[in-house]
C-alpha cells in the first residue's frame, strides 16, 4: 500500500512539472474573445489587403484603423508621425503602461498571388509609378492589433494598467526626403504620456507554419546602415590607361579588399554581420577610363561593437587603397535601424505566455536574422520584446513558401486569431 501510495505521488509530482499551469479566468477569457472576433478580423485582413498604401501615404488604411479604435470606446490619437494611429486603452485596475505595436505600410511589389483579396492597387514611389501589395503580412499585423484592442475592450474593467496600441507608419523606410517610421514616432513622444515600461510587437513569418511562434532572446534582427563610397580618379582615354588615375580598378580593389572585414575581423563565434555591396556605378564608354565610380552598399550587425568596427575598417580600406591608386575616396555611412534587442528578463517573463498560446512544442528558439526592423527604435527607449507569428499553410513545406517582399508572398488567415491571443495574454499577463 505504501509502495502504491509512494508511486502516485511520483506520478502527481512528474505531472505537475509537466502539464501547463492552469489559465486564469482572466487569461481563458481574452483566448475566448479572441475566438469570437476570428471572423470579423479576418476581414479586416481581406479589406486592408486590397487596399495597400505605400509608406507615409497610409491615409485611407489610418482613417480605418481610427475609426475601429473609436468604437471601441478608446482615447484615439491621429496624425502621429504623419499617418500614424494611437489608441489608449485606460484598464479599472492601477498597474503599468504596456504598448503594443504594428506596422501599417505596403510595398511596391506586384501581386501574382491568385485570391478575392488580391491587390490591385497603382501607387507612386520616388516619383515613379507603381503597383502596391502588403508582401509583407503588415495587413495581418493591423487586423491582430484591431482584434487585440476588441478583445482588451471587452474587459476594460479586469485590466491592469493602460495599453497603447501604436499603429506605425513607413516601417519599410520613408520616401527620399521625409522622416518617418518608428524613429519619428518616438521623436514626436509617442512613449510618453503616459510613460511606456514595456512594448510587444509580433511579425508574420512566410517560411514557418501556422500554429508555431519563434524567438531569439538578445539581438533578434540586425542594424541596418547604408553607405555609399565614392572613388574621384583622374579621366582618360581607354588606350590610355597610364594618363589615368583609373577609378574602375580602384573599385575593385576596394571590394575585393573589404571582403576581409566579416572573414579576418570580425569575431563570428560572437555574432554575425555582413557587409554587402549593391550597386556599381561608373563610366559611360568601352573607351573611356571615367573621373568618378560610386559604390553603394549594405552594413548589418549583431553586436554594436561589431557595428562600429566595420565603420572604421571600411572606411580605412576605403580611402588607404585609393590612396595607394592616387585616388581620393570618399566613405559616407548613413544612420539606419539599430539591433532589434529583445531584452533579456523581458523575454523570460514572457516566454510562459507564448508556450501557453501554442504549446511548448510550437514555441521555437531561432538563430538571428540579418534582416532589420525599425522596432528596434522603440526597444533603445524601453524593454521590448519581439516574436515572429507563424504564417505559412501546413500543406506548403516551410522552406518551399514564398519569401517576404516577393509577388507570391502569402500567409494564411489561420494565424490571425493566434496573434490576437498571444498579444492579449502577453497584456494580461505582464501585469500580474
Amino acid at each position: 500500500m505504501i509502495k502504491k501510495i509512494s508511486f502516485l505521488f511520483l506520478i502527481g509530482v512528474i505531472v505537475s512539472f509537466t502539464s501547463p499551469p492552469k489559465k486564469s479566468k482572466l487569461q481563458s477569457k481574452v483566448e475566448a474573445l479572441a475566438e469570437q472576433v476570428e471572423a470579423k478580423t479576418i476581414e479586416w485582413r481581406h479589406h486592408l489587403h486590397q487596399n495597400p498604401e505605400l509608406s507615409n501615404r497610409e491615409f485611407k488604411t489610418a482613417e480605418y484603423i481610427a475609426a475601429h479604435l473609436k468604437s471601441l470606446g478608446l482615447e484615439v490619437q491621429t496624425n502621429v508621425a504623419h499617418t500614424g494611429v494611437v489608441g489608449i486603452l485606460k484598464g479599472g485596475k492601477p498597474g503599468p503602461v504596456v504598448a503594443l505595436r504594428a506596422d501599417i505600410d505596403g510595398l511596391p511589389v506586384p501581386e501574382r498571388v491568385d485570391s478575392p483579396w488580391k491587390s490591385t492597387v497603382i501607387g507612386e514611389f520616388n516619383g515613379n509609378e507603381v503597383p502596391v501589395m502588403h508582401a509583407c503580412g503588415h495587413d495581418t499585423h493591423i487586423a491582430i492589433l484591431m482584434g487585440t484592442a476588441e478583445v482588451l475592450s471587452k474587459v476594460k474593467s479586469e485590466l491592469k494598467g493602460t495599453i497603447k496600441f501604436i499603429f506605425q507608419p513607413a516601417e519599410e523606410g520613408a520616401p527620399e526626403g521625409e522622416e518617418g517610421g518608428a524613429k519619428l514616432m518616438v521623436k514626436e513622444g509617442v512613449l510618453k504620456n503616459p510613460d511606456v515600461e514595456a512594448i510587444f510587437g509580433l511579425h508574420i513569418s512566410s517560411g514557418t507554419h501556422v500554429g508555431k511562434i519563434s524567438y531569439k532572446p538578445g539581438g533578434t534582427m540586425a542594424s541596418s546602415n547604408s553607405f555609399d563610397i565614392i572613388i574621384h580618379g583622374k579621366q582618360a582615354h581607354g588606350s590610355r590607361p597610364w594618363s589615368s588615375i583609373d577609378p574602375i580598378v580602384t573599385a575593385a580593389q576596394i571590394i575585393n579588399n573589404a571582403q576581409t572585414i566579416v572573414s579576418r575581423n570580425m569575431p563570428l563565434t560572437k555574432e554575425a554581420a555582413v557587409v554587402t555591396f549593391g550597386s556599381i556605378h561608373g563610366g559611360v564608354r568601352s573607351n573611356i577610363i571615367p573621373e568618378e565610380v560610386k559604390l553603394v552598399g549594405t552594413i548589418r550587425a549583431l553586436d554594436n561593437d561589431m557595428r562600429d568596427l566595420i565603420f572604421e575598417r571600411l572606411t580605412t580600406i576605403a580611402t588607404k587603397t585609393g590612396e595607394s591608386n592616387g585616388a581620393t575616396v570618399e566613405v559616407n555611412i548613413h544612420e539606419g535601424y539599430p539591433i532589434t534587442y529583445n531584452n533579456l528578463d523581458l523575454t523570460a517573463k514572457m516566454l510562459p505566455t507564448l508556450q501557453s498560446v501554442v504549446g511548448s512544442d510550437n514555441v521555437n528558439l531561432i538563430p538571428a536574422v540579418t534582416g532589420a526592423e525599425d522596432f528596434s527604435f522603440f526597444q533603445r527607449e524601453v524593454p521590448g520584446f519581439y516574436f515572429f507569428l507563424g504564417g505559412t499553410p501546413v500543406t506548403v513545406k516551410e522552406e518551399d513558401a514564398p519569401s517576404h517582399h516577393t509577388p507570391d508572398f502569402y500567409v494564411e488567415d489561420d494565424a490571425l486569431v493566434i496573434g490576437i491571443k498571444a498579444m492579449s495574454r502577453m497584456v494580461v499577463d505582464y501585469s500580474m
